[in-house]
C-alpha cells in the first residue's frame, strides 16, 4: 500500500492506494526547492536587479504621489518581507515621497485591522498610510475601453499616483493562467463593472483561460492592458513554497519580470497529466481551503486528468461552509449541471453577475465527472452543492471505487491542487 499525506486544514490526513492502482502522484517540487538565499536576501537582490526598468530608487527621485498596490488578506504574500524592502527603496531616491499602500482586495470584503497586522506587522502599520481599495464607493476613474469592449474603470487613487508599484506573488491561476504582476490591476483596483466584464461568461468558456496559459487568453489580455493603462511602474513579485516562505523574487517591468517569475515557477510545478478513473486533489490546505467555493480551485487540477464520467475526491476541511451565497444558492435552486451552464453561456458580458466565474468552472467540472468531497462542511449544503459528502478519506474511497463501476480503476493523487500546472 502506498501512503500519501494530503493537507487538509491546519492539518493533514492520510489515503492509502494499493500500488497497481496508481497511475500517479502530480506534485510540484516547489516544496523541496531549496533557495541558497533567505528570503529577504531574494528580495532585495531583485530590487537591485531589476528587469527591463531602472532600479527603485532611481525611478521614485522627483515623484512624490507614490502608491503601492498590495494584495489583501486572501493571498499568502510575505509583506512583512517584501514591503519594508520596497519602502526603504523608494525613500532611497526620494526620502520625503508621500507614499501610500493600497490593498487590492478586487471584489473581495475590506480587510480587519487585524488581518493587515498580521500581513505587515506593526511598525507598518502605526507609520504607512493605507488605504483599502472599495470596488463600489472609491472614487475611479475611466481610462476608455479594454480590448474586449468593456470599460476600463480604476482606483483614482492608483491612476493619478506619480509612481505606481505592485507587490504580490506568482502561482498557477486557474483561470487567468498565472496570479501577480498585472493582476494588481485588473482587478485588484477595479471597479465591480470593470471586474465583471473581464470575468465574463465567454471568456471563462474559452479554452485559453486555464492554468498556466497566457498565449490566446482573453482575460489575460484585458489584464495587461489595464496595468500598462494605469501607468504601472513597476512590480515585485515572489514564488513561495507551501510554508509561504519566499524561493524565488522578481522586480521591474510587470510584464518582463513576471514573465521572469512565471517561467521559474512552470519549470518546478508543470506536471504531465495522468489519465485515471478516480484523481484525488485538494486546496493545499489553510488558507485556501477554508470553503467550497474557493476549492473549486483545486478541483480544476483533477479535471485536467480525470477520465469522462470518472470521480474527483476533494479534499478540503471547508469549516466555513460553501464559501459564497450567490454560489450557493445558483446550485441549490437548479438540479440540472447542463442547464445551469446554459444559463452562464447565454448571459452577456454586461450581464455578468458575481460569483458567476467559479459557478461557471464549478458546472464544467461537475460536467466532466462526480465529486466527493471529503471535508468538515454540512451534508446538506454539500449535497445542494450536488457534491457527494464524505467525513473521511476511507469513506470517499469507497463510494469512489463503487461509483466507477470497474475492479480495475486506476488512481492519480495530487497532494496539493493549486500548485501544480497539469499539462495533458
Amino acid at each position: 500500500m502506498k501512503k500519501i499525506e494530503l493537507p487538509y486544514g491546519r492539518e493533514s490526513i492520510t489515503v492509502e492506494i494499493e500500488e497497481d492502482h496508481l497511475a500517479g502522484i502530480l506534485l510540484s517540487d516547489l516544496h523541496q526547492y531549496q533557495p541558497k538565499k533567505s528570503g529577504e536576501e531574494l528580495v532585495q537582490e531583485a530590487l537591485e536587479n531589476p528587469i527591463g526598468t531602472r532600479r527603485l530608487c532611481q525611478m521614485a527621485v522627483g515623484k512624490n504621489k507614490v502608491v503601492i498596490i498590495s494584495s489583501d488578506h486572501t493571498r499568502p504574500v510575505p509583506s512583512k518581507v517584501i514591503m519594508p524592502l520596497i519602502l526603504k527603496e523608494i525613500r532611497k531616491g526620494n526620502p520625503d515621497a508621500d507614499i501610500t499602500i493600497l490593498i487590492s482586495t478586487g471584489l473581495h470584503r475590506a480587510c480587519t485591522r487585524e488581518e493587515l497586522t498580521a500581513k505587515f506587522g506593526c511598525e507598518i502599520m502605526e507609520q504607512e498610510k493605507i488605504r483599502i481599495h472599495d470596488c463600489d464607493r472609491d472614487e475611479m476613474k475611466s481610462l476608455g475601453t479594454l480590448p474586449s469592449g468593456g470599460e476600463l474603470i480604476l482606483n483614482k487613487l492608483a491612476v493619478e499616483a506619480d509612481l505606481l508599484i505592485a507587490e504580490g506573488f506568482i502561482e498557477p491561476h486557474f483561470f487567468a493562467g498565472f496570479s501577480g504582476g498585472r493582476k494588481s490591476v485588473l482587478p485588484g483596483v477595479a471597479s465591480r463593472s470593470a471586474v465583471m466584464y473581464n470575468h465574463n461568461a465567454a471568456f471563462i468558456d474559452s479554452p485559453y483561460s486555464r492554468t498556466g496559459i497566457l498565449e490566446g487568453n482573453p482575460i489575460h489580455k484585458d489584464m495587461l492592458y489595464a496595468a500598462r493603462a494605469a501607468g504601472l511602474d513597476f512590480i515585485v513579485n515572489v514564488v513561495i513554497n507551501g510554508a509561504h516562505d519566499t524561493i524565488f523574487a522578481v522586480a521591474g517591468d510587470c510584464e518582463l519580470a513576471h514573465k521572469a517569475g512565471r517561467e521559474f515557477l512552470a519549470s518546478r510545478c508543470q506536471v504531465p497529466a495522468a489519465l485515471a478513473d478516480i484523481v484525488i486533489s485538494t486546496n493545499g490546505g489553510y488558507p485556501l481551503d477554508q470553503n467550497i467555493y474557493q476549492s473549486v480551485k483545486g478541483m480544476t487540477a483533477a479535471e485536467a486528468t480525470v477520465k469522462d464520467g470518472g470521480v474527483i475526491i476533494m479534499v478540503s476541511a471547508a469549516e466555513d461552509g460553501h464559501g459564497g451565497e450567490t454560489f450557493y444558492e445558483t446550485f441549490r435552486n437548479e438540479k440540472d449541471i447542463d442547464r445551469i451552464m446554459e444559463t452562464f453561456l447565454s448571459r452577456t458580458p454586461e450581464e455578468t453577475e458575481a460569483d458567476q466565474w467559479q459557478s461557471q468552472i464549478f458546472a464544467r467540472v461537475m460536467q466532466k465527472a462526480r465529486v466527493i468531497l471529503v471535508s468538515s462542511a454540512d451534508h446538506k449544503i454539500v449535497k445542494d452543492l450536488h457534491l457527494i459528502p464524505a467525513r473521511t478519506m476511507e469513506e470517499a474511497m469507497e463510494k469512489a471505487k463503487r461509483l466507477t463501476g470497474k475492479s480495475n480503476y486506476s488512481i492519480t493523487v495530487i497532494p496539493d491542487g493549486v500548485s501544480v500546472i497539469v499539462k495533458s
